[in-house]
């Protein structure tokens, strides 16, 4: 499975010592970073320097690394196509009146704008895969308990961090059992059994759900969790890297301004 592989690369990566909170102000300023910015070349500069530190810092394989990007990708090119077709402007490149009322059109503008939010998006996808290939949930949890974050939040997020394991491996394990019964050999074949997964996938997870009550009852659940991650002091470079990082991206984004595409 890709999130046990995911789960595993943050147990193992070259990144995996380092202080957690340091981590997540990194990969949260980028995400900052990358929606004020009113250049695409911000983004793009914080998407370059976190995939050169997951790949060649945190030792991930590229081809791993690139895979994370292309569901994400599919979706926003369909949001820009959108935004490019949508977007109107002044200076027209192309322009489509087919139906009476409804116009499409390429312009200048909505070139730039189509693009910005693409690199916005690369910026983004790169700092949240930078924090989940180099930090466990059980590490992150356990810096938001240190945050202050209410306990009910936190115990909600591992439920439902958990409840996606068990879905996962349920929705597998019945996928490859009708496959072997040769559940997908034919059109409506395929039909009939996509429809009996997700209806056995629904009662597993209810059921899973139902024994996960029980255990926490079995185990005198007050309402709290225990946290089992690992706080690891923040040593001074270590600190100095993520300060410089965020303020050579601070700069980049101010001395960017607006600067466009076309």
């Amino acid at each position: 499975m890709l999130e046990e592989l995911l789960e595993d690369i943050a147990q193992k990566n070259g990144l995996r010592e380092v202080n957690t909170n340091l981590k997540l102000i990194a990969g949260i300023g980028a995400i900052i970073l990358c929606l004020i910015s009113g250049s695409f070349i911000p983004p793009l500069f914080i998407a370059i320097l976190l995939g050169g530190a997951v790949i060649y810092l945190a030792r991930v394989d590229m081809k791993t690394y690139a895979e994370l990007f292309i569901l994400p990708l599919m979706f926003a090119f369909m949001s820009i196509a959108g935004i490019i077709l949508i977007r109107g402007g002044t200076e027209i490149f192309w322009q489509w009146e087919g139906i009476e009322g409804f116009a499409v059109s390429i312009t200048r503008e909505s070139i730039n704008e189509g693009f910005l939010v693409f690199c916005r998006v690369l910026g983004g996808i790169s700092a949240l895969c930078f924090l989940s290939l180099t930090t466990p949930m059980t590490d992150i949890f356990n810096a938001f308990r240190q945050f202050r974050i209410p306990d009910e939040v936190i115990d909600l997020m591992m439920i439902i961090y958990r409840t996606i394991f068990i879905l996962m491996d349920q929705v597998i394990q019945i996928y490859h059992a009708q496959v072997m019964r040769l559940g997908y050999s034919r059109y409506r074949e395929s039909i009939r059994s996509f429809a009996l997964l997700c209806g056995a996938a629904f009662i597993a997870s209810w059921d899973a759900g139902d024994d996960l009550v029980r255990a926490m009852d079995a185990r005198c659940y007050s309402g709290k969790f225990a946290a089992f991650g690992e706080s690891r002091p923040a040593e001074p470079v270590q600190v100095f890297v993520v300060v410089s990082f965020l303020a050579l991206s601070s700069a980049v984004v101010i001395i960017s301004g607006s600067v466009t595409l076309i």
